[in-house]
C-alpha cells in the first residue's frame, strides 16, 4: 500500500507562535521522514513559512470561516492529498466555530477524501452571546461524531471523547517540540552565567507562554514563598510571554506582572524572551528545577511538559486529573496540588535538600521521553491512517 498524502488544517504554524503550529510542523517532518507526503493549509500569518523543506505549506486562510469548507477539499486534489487532518485547538482557529462544522460538509462534499481530527484541548469555542455551556461543548465534539479517526493526545481527553468516536479513537501522545540535548558542566557554567547566575544560585524555570491554565498566579507565590527563606532562589521565564492565538493570553500576562511587583519579586525573575530551540533547550539544562504549575493537572499533551522531559529537568509539576502511569510521582518528577503555592514550596524544599533524588529525576526523564519520540509518535499515525483506509477498502 502506497503512503498517505496528508493535508494538515492548523489554525497556527511557525513562524506563528503556539504550540500546536509546532507540533503540526515536527509531526509532518517526521511522517516525510517515514516516507508520507505532507502538505499544509493554515493562516497567513504563517506566510513566511515558504516551501522549503519536504512538506508544502500554504499559508492561504485569512480567516477561519464557512470558506474553509471549500477551500480545503479543492486544496487537498489540488495538491494529490487523500487526507484531510485537523489539528484542533478553538484558540488557534479565532474561537470560530466553522471548522467543527466542517466534516458535516466535508463528508456530503468530499467523500472521497478520508478525515482525521486531532484534538489538542477540549476548550469550547464562542458562539454568541449568552449560549450556554452544554451548546458549546455539543459544537466542541461534533467533530468526534463525524470523523474517519479521532485522535486524543492523553487520557483525560480520550475518557470525554469515546463516549462519541467509540473504536474511531486513538490515543498518540504529543512529542517535545524541543529537541532534548545533554550539556557539560562547563557549557551549563556559561549558559547559567549568561542569564547572570552562578553556581551559588538556585535557578527555577518555567517554559512556555502564561495563560491562566499554565498557573502564573501559583508559579509567582511559589517564588515569594521560597526566597523568603532562600535568598539565593531565581525564576528564569523561558520563551516568549504570550502566544497569538489567544487574545486573552495578554491579559493574564498583566495579571502575573502585577502579582510580581505586588510581591516585591521583581529583581529575582528574569525573561529570555524568544529563544531559538537550541537556546530554549540549553535554558532547560542551565535550570535546577523546572516549575510547571499546570491549573489543570500534568497532561500529556503539554509540549512543555515533553520538553522538560527530554532535556533532562528535574520538573515539579501538578497531580494529573486522569490516571498517567508513564510519569510516576518519585521516579520521574514530583507532584503538587494545583493551586497550592505552599505544597510547591514544600516539595521544591524538598527536593533541594535531596541532590541524590533531582538526579534520579533528570535520569529519569530523559528515559521518559523516548516513549514520546516524533518517530513514534509518526508510526502511529501511519498505522492509524492505514487501518482506517483498510476499513474503508
Amino acid at each position: 500500500m502506497t503512503e498517505p498524502h496528508i493535508l494538515f488544517i492548523t489554525g497556527e504554524y511557525p513562524p506563528m507562535e503556539g504550540g500546536v503550529g509546532a507540533y503540526t510542523q515536527e509531526l509532518g517532518r517526521a511522517l516525510t521522514e517515514l516516507g508520507a507526503r505532507v502538505s499544509v493549509l493554515t493562516g497567513r500569518d504563517a506566510r513566511q513559512a515558504g516551501q522549503a523543506g519536504p512538506m508544502h505549506v500554504y499559508p492561504a486562510v485569512e480567516r477561519w470561516g464557512p470558506a474553509v469548507w471549500r477551500r480545503a477539499p479543492a486544496l487537498a486534489r489540488e495538491a494529490g492529498a487523500d487526507w484531510l487532518h485537523v489539528q484542533y485547538q478553538t484558540a488557534a482557529y479565532a474561537m470560530n466555530p466553522a471548522i467543527n462544522f466542517a466534516p458535516d460538509v466535508w463528508r456530503r462534499t468530499a467523500p472521497d477524501l478520508n478525515l482525521a481530527w486531532t484534538y489538542h484541548d477540549l476548550l469550547v469555542p464562542y458562539l454568541f452571546p449568552k449560549a450556554g455551556a452544554g451548546i458549546r461543548k455539543r459544537v466542541t465534539v461534533r467533530p468526534a461524531r463525524r470523523a474517519q479517526v479521532v485522535v486524543a493526545t492523553n487520557r483525560g481527553d480520550a475518557l470525554l471523547l469515546e463516549q462519541y468516536a467509540g473504536d474511531r479513537l486513538h490515543q498518540i501522545a504529543i512529542g517535545s517540540n524541543i529537541t532534548g540535548v545533554t550539556l557539560g558542566e562547563e557549557e551549563r557554567r556559561r549558559v547559567r552565567a549568561r542569564y547572570g547566575y552562578d553556581d551559588g544560585d538556585v535557578v527555577l524555570a518555567y517554559f512556555g507562554f502564561l495563560n491562566r491554565s499554565k498557573g502564573g498566579a501559583t508559579l509567582i507565590r511559589t517564588l515569594a514563598r521560597l526566597h523568603a527563606d532562600r535568598p539565593d532562589v531565581r525564576l528564569l521565564m523561558i520563551g516568549e510571554r504570550v502566544g497569538a492565538s489567544d487574545p486573552t493570553n495578554f491579559a493574564y500576562l498583566q495579571e502575573v506582572e502585577t502579582l510580581i511587583d505586588a510581591l516585591g519579586v521583581g529583581p529575582f525573575v528574569r525573561w529570555t524572551g524568544r529563544l531559538d530551540d537550541a537556546d530554549v533547550a540549553a535554558a532547560l539544562n542551565a535550570c535546577d528545577i523546572l516549575l510547571m504549575p499546570y491549573e489543570d493537572g500534568a497532561a500529556l499533551r503539554r509540549g512543555t511538559l515533553m520538553a522538560g522531559l527530554a532535556n533532562g529537568c528535574a520538573i515539579v509539576t501538578t497531580t494529573p486529573q486522569s490516571p498517567l502511569p508513564e510519569l510516576a510521582d518519585e521516579r520521574e518528577l514530583l507532584y503538587f496540588a494545583p493551586g497550592n503555592d505552599q505544597a510547591a514550596a514544600r516539595v521544591i524544599t524538598r527536593l533541594l535538600d535531596l541532590p541524590a533524588l533531582a538526579r534520579r529525576l533528570r535520569t529519569n526523564a530523559r528515559a521518559a521521553a523516548r516513549l514520546f519520540a516524533w518517530d513514534r509518535i509518526a508510526q502511529e499515525h501511519l498505522a492509524m491512517y492505514a487501518a482506517c483506509r483498510t476499513d474503508n477498502a
